[in-house]
């Protein structure tokens, strides 16, 4: 009985190892499991697992929220200028403005414009979270007042959809000074008897959440949405005591009376037009 030969091992192939293409697969952050990135887009970047809610750029908000075509923006060549003359980690704020808007293509942190949802007009405001982390600056402030008057004057319902990482550090007062001129719009608007309607997307943080963001007559968060003022850390330290693991969810606030609704990114535009035939506006 003649043995069984062994197969002849040929040796490590020098043939071209066929690779993966960059860019074709992204990891959820909150199930871990590695997404088809196509899917997650064709699926108005949700994790069609967990439902995680990732963070979208201004454009592909708008592309959601509004009619198609519908969009007109306005005040989109308005630029900051640098009133500290800023410098952080071996560059200029200059160059930082320069560096984000050549990244996401806004001028701002704030795109504003008209718009209609689901056919009912509005004024349409969306916060840029790619560029300086969505921080209310100057301009910021000024298009949000700006948009608010534009309501005012059309006799319109007001949509701003926050994601923001607080007040912009690299203008110092001038940015605090946002917090209380943006209130005060939002204050004159509701006295002519106007309809803003507040959505609070991941994150929605800082001066941004102190401000504006909560003022609105109806506030609705996308689900798992970090909302707070402070860092978590920094209350924690600072008033001892160990806090829930869901502390500044989107969850936890409604819980405790901070907002009024979640609403799925799906169900958004349905959610606004609802709204907004319920006010009568």
């Amino acid at each position: 009985m003649s043995k069984k030969t062994k197969k002849h091992w040929g040796g490590f192939s020098l043939k071209p190892r066929r690779e993966v293409p960059e860019g074709l697969w992204m990891r959820c952050p909150a199930c871990e499991h590695m997404l088809y990135k196509s899917a997650v887009e064709q699926n108005m970047n949700i994790c069609p697992g967990c439902s995680h809610h990732f963070r979208i750029e201004a454009a592909t908000r708008i592309k959601y929220l509004a009619d198609e075509g519908s969009f007109q923006e306005v005040l989109s060549d308005l630029a900051t200028d640098d009133p500290l003359s800023f410098r952080f980690r071996g560059t200029t704020y200059k160059q930082r403005l320069k560096d984000d808007e050549k990244k996401c293509g806004a001028k701002e942190a704030m795109l504003i414009g008209k718009a209609f949802i689901k056919g009912r007009g509005v004024i349409l405001g969306v916060m840029e979270p790619n560029f300086l982390m969505g921080s209310m600056g100057f301009v910021v402030g000024e298009k949000l007042c700006a948009a608010v008057d534009k309501a005012m004057e059309g006799n319109l319902p007001l949509v701003v959809v926050s994601c923001s990482g607080g007040a912009r550090m690299h203008e110092g007062v001038v940015s605090l000074g946002q917090m209380a001129k943006t209130s005060a719009a939002l204050a004159k608007y509701d006295e002519a008897g106007g309809l803003f309607i507040s959505v609070l997307a991941d994150p929605t943080t800082g001066g941004v959440t102190a401000s504006f963001a909560m003022l609105g007559d109806c506030i609705i968060a996308e689900p798992g949405a970090l909302i707070g003022f402070a860092g978590r850390r920094t209350i924690a330290e600072t008033i001892k005591v160990e806090l829930p693991e869901d502390f500044q969810t989107a969850e936890f606030m409604l819980e405790h009376g901070f907002v009024d609704m979640i609403v799925h990114r799906k169900e958004l535009r349905s959610e606004i037009a609802r709204l907004i035939d319920y006010c009568k506006k």
